[in-house]
């Protein structure tokens, strides 16, 4: 499975929560935090499929896709110690977490598989 296929769906429920976040609670910094993280998610997916339809790999997406999830992880898995709220801070940081495995587990076996061209 290519990096890009979950990575536009996670930056989009990133992205997503944020703004729930700040229309439910008033939260400047779910908005902040959920609409940047979800944003550079979607843009470093969107890297990684042009990237792939020009049979390459973007190692510079992974890398951002990689960063973006453990940061999330990590604060939202501090939030998570403080508060004990399974949602949203618990599902975030477990999502961000499997996210993470994935990413480098892509970086670990060389990026995106890029088929042989059929003639």
């Amino acid at each position: 499975m290519h990096d890009f296929c979950f990575t536009i769906p996670y930056g989009l429920i990133v992205m997503i929560g944020g703004v729930v976040g700040y229309l439910k609670k008033g939260s400047v910094a779910s908005l902040g935090g959920g609409v940047g993280s979800g944003f550079l998610l979607i843009l470093a997916g969107y890297l990684s499929l042009k990237a792939f339809e020009k049979r390459k790999n973007s190692y510079f997406a992974l890398i951002l896709e990689t960063v973006s999830s453990a940061a999330l992880t990590w604060v939202m898995g501090q939030r998570y110690l403080q508060t004990s709220k399974i949602m949203p801070a618990g599902v975030v940081a477990g999502i961000s977490a499997l996210m993470t495995a994935f990413y480098l587990f892509k970086i670990a076996t060389g990026g995106n598989h890029i088929p042989a061209k059929a003639e």
